[in-house]
């Protein structure tokens, strides 16, 4: 029989208020965490490692993927002292081997990770979801953060659309504003101030996407043999949104920046996270073809589903409705699982982990972090595995019945 994808759900630490036992409800077997209380850079400790997996264990659960062991920004910049923080990321594998967590996935997106203008978008049944609004993201650029250059960079008719919407917004509409674009890296209560924000943007003067990929390319070609020989599988995170954003670059979006990522430094090591979110939001990526191409790098599965808008715009649609078509995107990684098998590979059973579902029921109830309640997820997971048991029996029914 093909086996079943690892069902996974996220969890932020001990400080997350959806807790393990609400997890183990939902059917999920693996979770999905890091150490999201050290800063970004800092080597993770054997001991904190174990203490982690054990807490884990305990609740009944597999540590499957360490998610996100983050890339500090002067590897991002390609500053002197990138070496040290990769020697200090070499290390964090290595001590994760140690303890069995064998799949790392990571993302290159620069000063920030990903990004909504609106954390509580209103669908018609009243669930609540997480946006991008493209005019609201010009609207912060070009009179709130007031980049400079940044009005080169939008149409006549995008800056119109942006001080439209910034006129129908009153001072704690500006203020919310900020401080949903400016919120740091998910598992921590950090927003960053608009002066500090600006000063990491200069870091990135000069940078453009070329630098960006030479930057991704040197940290690659240092970790992965490390990694190789730990045994970790790396897997890259698309940008989210997949496209520049306040003048940063954007270097893995497309599925030929997908291409030269696992081309940078070719091994069972280097591959991909395909979040079908985050590339369901670039109107040209064909998902069903990507897995086809690169499925065989393809070590980590965040499924959601997005809905796109004219204008660049868009919302995190229901996991088997939005732009994208999830029966298509389930049957090209049922046929990679296939493939493997073939193939002897020891890892068709790929993590999957549903994503940022909607606010449902009585996840209203509850502060938990955004795109992340507990309800919302379950009700992903249960669709696409539910999915998953479709498409098997149905393509493979001889198979499924051995």
């Amino acid at each position: 029989m093909i086996p079943d994808l690892e069902q996974t759900f996220r969890w932020f630490g001990p400080s997350d208020l959806v807790s393990l036992a609400a997890i183990k409800q939902t059917g999920a077997t693996g979770i999905v965490t890091a150490l999201h209380h050290l800063p970004c850079g800092e080597v993770w400790r054997a001991g904190e490692i174990e203490t982690r997996k054990a807490m884990l264990s305990m609740a009944g659960f597999r540590w499957s993927v360490a998610e996100s062991v983050n890339i500090h920004e002067s590897i991002k910049t390609g500053r002197p002292e990138r070496d040290q923080s990769i020697d200090y990321y070499i290390q964090t594998l290595r001590n994760l081997a140690q303890a069995g967590v064998n799949t790392v996935c990571y993302n290159f997106m620069p000063v920030l990770d990903w990004t909504r203008t609106d954390l509580d978008y209103r669908l018609p049944n009243q669930a609540s979801a997480l946006r991008y609004h493209a005019p609201a993201m010009a609207a912060f650029d070009l009179y709130l953060l007031e980049r400079e250059g940044a009005g080169s960079d939008y149409s006549e008719e995008q800056r119109k659309a942006a001080k439209i919407y910034l006129d129908g917004l009153g001072k704690a509409g500006t203020g919310q504003l900020t401080q949903v674009i400016l919120a740091g890296l998910p598992g921590t209560g950090e927003v960053y101030t608009l002066t500090h924000f600006k000063e990491l943007l200069k870091r990135y003067s000069g940078i453009g996407s070329q630098a960006l990929k030479a930057n991704l390319s040197y940290f690659l070609q240092a970790i992965i043999p490390h990694a190789e020989e730990a045994g970790i599988r790396m897997c890259i995170h698309p940008d989210d949104p997949p496209f520049p954003i306040l003048g940063l670059p954007r270097v893995v979006s497309t599925h030929q920046d997908l291409r030269e990522v696992v081309s940078a430094c070719p091994s069972v090591a280097n591959g991909i996270t395909l979040c079908t979110g985050s590339l369901g939001a670039h109107p040209a990526n064909d998902i069903p073809a990507i897995i086809a191409e690169l499925g065989a790098h393809i070590h980590f599965l965040h499924l959601r589903n997005v809905q796109r808008e004219a204008d660049g715009s868009f919302y995190e649609a229901d996991h088997l409705g939005g732009s994208t078509d999830m029966y298509a995107v389930m049957k090209a990684i049922v046929a990679e699982q296939h493939k493997r098998q073939l193939a002897g590979r020891t890892d068709a059973a790929i993590p999957m982990r549903p994503d940022h579902g909607h606010k449902l029921l009585d996840d209203f109830n509850h502060d938990t972090y955004p795109g992340y309640s507990v309800t919302g997820r379950m009700k992903g997971l249960a669709e696409l595995r539910g999915l998953e048991m479709g498409v098997k029996r149905s393509c493979y029914p001889s198979i499924e019945t051995e």
